[in-house]
């Protein structure tokens, strides 16, 4: 897999610990873009170390059945690597960032101190780096159909050269990632151990979304 001008193919392509960026809703995987505001002394730090270094931040939503002890709420056990590929800095000190995802990590430890981000150490999910998902595997008609129903719903528009362009793997992870669920939907999508099952997944709740009336929104989809 390329990202960037790095190249991930083995763990030993990767650092043993990644700084962590705790964040609900937010969902990236591997090959996708996640753009990011960063403002918070501590995240603006993060950023400003992992540019110094390998560039890569985990991001992670806070785990949704453990709080933790203070600000340091306990993490989700899955999260998924991304490498800053673009970063500019605003006027009022603000970073405007973009992370393009490597590969889906397990937390395994959280380590280090002495900085006010969180670090940790993991394991990656070797499938991420090989690409071998089985997208013949996967039903495109189907996932299209659910999501020329949602667009309908919501009164939605999409690029549709662009999304009749895109592979399937490119194409249920771009949706997953900008899917309007909740915390536990995203990370089930997240966990998913294969493409079949994510996009098997995202057909399933987008269908309960639509089931229950979901709708009346006025946005563009690229």
């Amino acid at each position: 897999m390329h990202v960037g001008n790095a190249r991930y193919v083995k763990r030993e392509d990767l650092p043993e610990t990644i700084p962590v960026f705790p964040l609900t809703g937010a969902l990236l995987l591997p090959a996708g873009q996640l753009p990011l505001n960063i403002f918070e002394p501590r995240y603006l730090a993060m950023f400003d170390a992992a540019l110094a270094g390998e560039r890569l931040i985990g991001m992670v939503q806070p785990a949704l059945s453990e709080p933790g002890e203070g600000s340091r709420p306990a993490l989700a056990p899955v999260g998924c690597i991304g490498r800053i590929t673009s970063f500019a800095e605003t006027g009022d000190g603000r970073y405007i960032a973009s992370l393009t995802g490597v590969c889906r990590f397990r937390v395994m430890d959280e380590v280090g101190e002495g900085h006010p981000f969180r670090t940790v150490s993991f394991m990656p999910f070797m499938s991420d780096l090989s690409s071998e998902d089985d997208e013949a595997a996967v039903d495109r008609q189907e996932l299209l159909r659910v999501f020329r129903a949602y667009l309908d719903a919501n009164k939605l528009e999409a690029d549709w050269e662009s999304v009749e362009r895109a592979g399937n793997r490119t194409l249920v992870n771009s949706l997953s990632m900008m899917s309007p669920f909740g915390a536990a939907e995203k990370q089930a999508l997240l966990e998913a151990p294969d493409l079949k099952t994510r996009a098997d997944t995202l057909i399933a709740i987008t269908e309960i979304l639509l089931a229950s009336g979901y709708g009346d929104s006025d946005t563009v989809l690229q």
